[in-house]
């Protein structure tokens, strides 16, 4: 299944690190990735493959957005079709 990751912050360093090892280890793989750094403000968004993880995808979000907290930046794991029906003018 495919998802939308997004993280937003304050830009640091370690973030893509922190964020690319966390999905390493729940089993995810990254399809596509972008960032940017805009004043000083991070944002970066993933479409990632997350049809081989070992838990249910509510937990993987919610551990997701803990991993945010520890990093100080706010990440989100949505199913990809949820996102682009949030995303559809």
């Amino acid at each position: 299944m495919r998802a939308v990751v997004t993280v937003t912050g304050i830009d640091r360093r370690g973030v893509v690190a922190a964020v690319s090892s966390f999905l390493a280890e729940k089993r995810v793989n990254i399809e596509e990735i972008t960032q940017t750094i805009l004043g000083g403000r991070f944002a970066m968004m993933m479409v990632v493959d997350t049809s081989e993880i070992q838990e249910e995808f509510s937990l993987l979000a919610v551990e997701a957005a803990a991993l945010g907290d520890r990093i100080e930046m706010n990440i989100r794991l949505q199913h990809a079709d949820i996102f682009e029906a949030m995303h559809t003018v």
